[in-house]
């Protein structure tokens, strides 16, 4: 039986996606606020101070000119003094952070066209030869499925076969055992029990300073899943997510639905946000989480031929909705996944916790509930540490503690210093040796064994029922695939 997506009325999917509208808005504010491309950082700091001057200028109320220019003054001294990742970190007003600078290596690079235009859906349009032959030698052998709606979320118009999910799409039905062999299957849960696996979406936020702090502070480190235009835009405060110990991931180049792009650009999304990290951190990242959840056994395919595993979540904070669900609705999806704690829901596996550094929303309340998290489950780590993952980067120097090790209280082992590179570089992936594109090349990211085979056989937990998809429940995948509006000054949103 074919299931009709159109069966869903226009007011279920503007719930379910309309966020993907917000979204739009994000990114031409973050074209908007970039700072140009220049050969010196003065001459950035001049071109943010124009800009603030133009804002201003557009406004009538002398005050509000008068608060910009002060703002102005602001913006250019902060973009003058970072010049490092220290530099960056030690900026505590998160109107100074999210001031644009001028970073030379990325400037360099953006320079040399060696990435996609910002923000916009990724291509190989521009792309250098060696990354096009890369392609060239993969897409005959992804698998023949074709994409499913628009990539900013709306499936109005799909028909798919929902009694056999033969693409083992999340969307649809939370499926995360691929159909196909040879993929491996989504890592969702972690196989210590009673442990948290601590994930935030969507960084680096420009004003994350007061929330890496805090993690810092409480010698908590998290897997953090960067969207490639944001590295590139907010490179030092990229940098400091692997200076503090935290594990680092990818989370696409512009944060589209993957299941709706081409064969290029999903492949060119998922190249670019992993060759971001790589040229501004240093390291070569072996795991990334689609956007929205949204993947098949395609986007799998490609992925896993980058050197990638696919990594999901079993519970959602539902935090990126907190502008239009309340604080008090997300404080009560954070309380369902302590209370399940509680009952024993964990006591097999942990679980795998979606959560964002959206805004200065999410990460108060990421600050609010660590305490409470770390009361409530036995363990609260890395998705990597969950793994015993001490190597989650190719290059050597980074070395990562175990679950034992951290749980013991060594968090932190031997990290190499994030170093940012001047010159396009070549990334170490599975067919960069002219593989013929089979996913038989090895992935060496960790995964958890799970007992579970498809999306129907995941385990029940305290969590909604929205956000658990029962066979055939289209609308309910996609209220637990959604993300939510963006707050002010955050550059990167989403899931």
């Amino acid at each position: 039986m074919r299931a009709t997506l159109a069966l869903l009325s226009a007011a279920t999917l503007a719930a379910a996606c309309g966020s993907e509208h917000e979204f739009a808005k994000v990114r031409r504010a973050a074209i908007e606020r970039r700072a140009p491309a220049s050969s010196s950082a003065a001459a950035a700091a001049s071109a943010a101070s124009s800009a603030v001057a133009s804002r201003a200028a557009t406004t009538a109320s002398a005050a509000v000119n008068s608060a910009a220019a002060a703002a102005t003054t602001t913006a250019t001294a902060a973009a003058a003094t970072r010049t490092d990742e220290a530099s960056a970190a030690g900026i505590k007003d998160p109107a100074q952070e999210c001031a644009p600078y001028y970073y030379p290596p990325v400037g360099a690079l953006i320079a040399d066209g060696v990435f996609p235009a910002i923000w916009e859906i990724a291509s190989l349009s521009t792309a250098k030869p060696d990354v096009t032959a890369l392609f060239q030698s993969l897409n005959s052998s992804i698998p023949n499925i074709a994409p499913k709606g628009t990539p900013q979320g709306d499936f109005a118009s799909v028909q798919y076969d929902g009694a056999t999910d033969p693409d083992c799409w999340w969307t649809y039905r939370q499926c995360r055992t691929p159909k196909r062999e040879g993929i491996k299957p989504d890592v969702y849960n972690v196989p210590t029990p009673d442990t948290w696996g601590l994930t935030y979406d969507d960084g680096p936020n420009c004003s994350h300073n007061a929330f890496y702090d805090y993690l810092e502070q409480q010698n908590q480190k998290a897997t953090m899943f960067y969207i490639g235009s944001n590295v590139v835009d907010w490179p030092l405060e990229a940098q400091r997510g692997l200076a503090d110990g935290h594990e680092i991931c990818a989370h696409t180049w512009s944060h589209r639905y993957m299941t709706a792009l081409t064969n290029e650009q999903a492949f060119a999304e998922l190249y670019y946000s992993k060759k971001a990290i790589k040229e501004v951190l240093g390291v070569t990242v072996q795991c990334w989480r689609p956007p929205y959840g949204d993947v098949d056994d395609r986007i799998r395919y490609i992925a896993q031929s980058l050197g990638m595993q696919t990594i999901g979540w079993e519970d959602n904070t539902f935090d990126y909705e907190i502008a239009t669900l309340s604080r008090a609705t997300v404080e009560a999806n954070y309380n369902d996944i302590l209370k399940a704690a509680g009952n024993g829901t964990y006591s097999v596996n942990g679980t795998i916790v979606l959560s964002h550094e959206l805004n200065n929303d999410t990460m108060s309340l990421a600050q609010e509930y660590l305490p409470k998290i770390k009361a409530a489950f036995k363990h609260v780590v890395p998705v990597g540490v969950a793994l015993n993952n001490t190597a989650p980067y190719v290059e050597p120097g980074y070395t990562y503690p175990n679950f034992a090790q951290y749980i013991g209280g060594t968090t932190t082992m031997s990290l190499a210093a994030p170093t940012a590179a001047s010159t396009d570089i070549s990334l170490s992936l599975p067919l960069s040796t002219g593989a013929t594109g089979s996913v038989s090349a090895t992935v060496a990211y960790a995964s958890a064994t799970n007992s579970g085979g498809s999306a129907a056989d995941a385990k029940a937990s305290g969590k909604s029922a929205a956000g658990r998809v029962q066979p055939g429940g289209f609308a309910g995948a996609l209220v637990a695939a959604v993300v939510g509006a963006v707050g002010a000054g955050a550059m990167a949103v989403m899931l």
